[in-house]
């Protein structure tokens, strides 16, 4: 599909290219939309990340971080489904490996178990039922960057011990937000783009299939673009 622009200008809060001194490169991070579609409006979690962060503060975000140089060696049950594999490894460089997607799918579990209490219940994490929805990589001149890979799990299909699920240090005023209706709480750009992602691809399936499309999100002769992988 061909790419299209994407209007994600800094809000106010947000940094600016203007406030950046110098270029960054991206690391390598990735993030969890935990759903629950028990009720007729499926739900994700969101919370918000403090005042005392210096990317993206008082604004509310998936659980989610960079990625550590540990979390390939993580415990895991099930590999990635190969369709999911198959289009990480397509939508980035020669530098993905196997190893590395892996990696990026921990290192989503693990911030979401640091940002908000919960953990995989009955043992450890079954990655084959992540889906894989959007990347995006922040845009030059921001105070911090990121390479993020945007995953998503049901909670009545990875099942989660929500009876931990608490604030932190990290993420405050944790909620279970309607997907569709999101409102009164401040979001980044990409993340709005990447919920309306989310409720796009579920209105055509609720149970999103693993071969879904998936945006990637990036600067390209000075402007945003989607592309659709």
């Amino acid at each position: 599909m061909s790419d299209a622009p994407v209007n994600l200008t800094p809000a106010p809060n947000e940094p600016s290219a203007r406030t950046a001194t110098a270029r960054i490169r991206p690391k390598d991070a990735a993030a969890l939309i935990l759903v629950d579609r028990s009720t007729p409006a499926p739900r994700v979690l969101m919370g918000r990340r403090s005042s005392g962060h210096v990317f993206m503060p008082d604004v509310y975000v998936f659980p989610g971080g960079r990625r550590d140089p540990g979390d390939h060696a993580l415990p895991f049950s099930n590999n990635l489904h190969p369709l999911v594999l198959e289009k990480l490894l397509a939508a980035t460089s020669a530098r993905m490996t196997d190893r590395r997607a892996h990696a990026l799918a921990l290192a989503a579990l693990r911030e979401v178990h640091e940002e908000t209490g919960i953990v995989p219940a009955g043992g450890p994490a079954d990655l084959s039922r992540l889906r894989y929805i959007a990347r995006a990589i922040t845009p030059p001149g921001n105070v911090r960057r990121y390479d993020t890979h945007f995953f998503l799990a049901f909670c009545d299909e990875t099942v989660f011990d929500l009876t931990q699920l608490r604030d932190t240090d990290e993420l405050e005023d944790l909620q279970w937000l309607d997907i569709a209706a999101i409102s009164g709480v401040k979001l980044a750009r990409i993340t709005q783009m990447v919920l309306e992602d989310v409720k796009r691809l579920m209105e055509a399936d609720r149970d999103l299939p693993f071969e879904n499309s998936v945006s990637f999100y990036s600067m390209r002769h000075g402007r945003f673009v989607r592309s659709r992988l």
